[in-house]
């Protein structure tokens, strides 16, 4: 019987999206305020560039390894004193924030690197302080806490993980337990990061069920692992790999029906 949903957490309950992209916007236009470089160039400009530089850092694949994206790059300080890898992670990374708003200004004309640190810091402000979180997400934890144990995994440092939860507290109330692949030392899908949850949980697949917005990482992981998979697919993008997932749903406003759907069968 099911009794235990695990939820990933970025752009699952978090719209970590729309705060990447916000806080890229804001950015640019202070840029164009500060320098008149052009924000709607600038922007694609990071978009662009951030995934390029990120493959070059000597701590990408660790950031492989966590499930770190480039764009949390661009905004964490990694002060995880608990990992080596980590700590390694936070010595550079301030490197890899200005070398990707200095080439991403030289691609649009401006050769300014006193611009470049300014707007390194300036991003890392509007990410901190533009959280967003997906309208339908408090309504939906309430409801199905009533009935559910619920379970956070999400991949990640657990300093910018937790820095995320610190931001929208609300949040953490709903959860009975919260693992961070940086705890752990390798994130989803790797089974044995499942292995270990459930083990902490002392739970048994067939008791949980695995939510979340991405194939690759929630959806394959859950189904090595057992679990009932729930692909949130919001935009209704078309599955063309060769992942299928239990149930697809566009909306977390279906969990209430799918969780009695599979209680029943």
């Amino acid at each position: 019987m099911l009794n235990t949903l695990i939820f990933d957490l970025d752009d699952t309950l978090l719209w970590d999206k729309k705060s990447i992209k916000e806080s890229l916007l804001a950015t640019c236009n202070e840029a164009y305020a500060l320098a008149g470089v052009d924000p709607e160039l600038l922007f694609e400009a990071v978009k662009e560039r951030a995934p390029e530089e990120y493959k070059k850092q000597s701590f990408y694949p660790l950031t492989v390894a966590l499930g770190i994206n480039p764009f949390e790059g661009l905004w964490g300080s990694f002060n995880d004193v608990h990992d080596a890898r980590l700590r390694a992670m936070a010595a550079d990374i301030g490197a890899y924030q200005f070398d990707v708003w200095m080439q991403a200004l030289r691609s649009v004309g401006n050769e300014d690197l006193s611009l470049a640190r300014k707007l390194s810091r300036t991003f890392i402000y509007y990410r901190e302080t533009l959280p967003y979180v997906f309208e339908e997400t408090f309504d939906v934890l309430t409801q199905l806490n009533k009935a559910f144990q619920l379970v956070l995994l999400t991949n990640g440092a657990p300093s910018l993980q937790l820095k995320k939860l610190e931001m929208t507290p609300a949040l953490v109330p709903f959860f009975n337990r919260i693992f961070i692949s940086g705890s752990y030392g390798v994130g989803k899908p790797d089974l044995g990061f499942y292995q270990y949850v459930l083990g902490q949980l002392d739970l048994k697949p067939e008791h949980a069920a695995m939510i979340g917005d991405n194939l690759h990482t929630d959806i394959i992981g859950g189904n090595q692992a057992k679990l009932t998979t729930i692909w949130l697919n919001r935009e209704g993008t078309k599955n063309e790999t060769s992942i299928t997932p239990d149930i697809e749903i566009v909306s977390l406003r279906e969990m209430h029906e799918v969780v009695e759907r599979i209680s029943i069968s």
